[in-house]
């Protein structure tokens, strides 16, 4: 029964190569989902816009966020 040691271990750096594996793979989903939040600009102006053109807002308070969006 010298190979029941060898056995073992195999099993063993199976798991772990499989564990690295599930981990890396996880670490790319998470890193895709991430980076376009990163990348994305502030959409703050275009919400702005939005709330303008639907008539949530009137002008005047349209131009003064604006000028502190831009300002900032």
């Amino acid at each position: 029964m010298p190979f029941v040691g060898h056995f073992y271990f195999l099993i063993l750096m199976l798991l772990v190569y499989g564990v690295v594996i599930v981990l890396a793979v996880w670490l790319v989903l998470w890193a895709i989902r991430v980076s376009p939040r990163r990348i994305r600009p502030d959409n703050a102006l275009a919400i702005l816009n939005e709330r303008f053109a639907r008539g949530e807002i009137d002008q005047q308070e349209y131009e003064q966020r604006k000028a502190a969006l831009l300002h900032h």
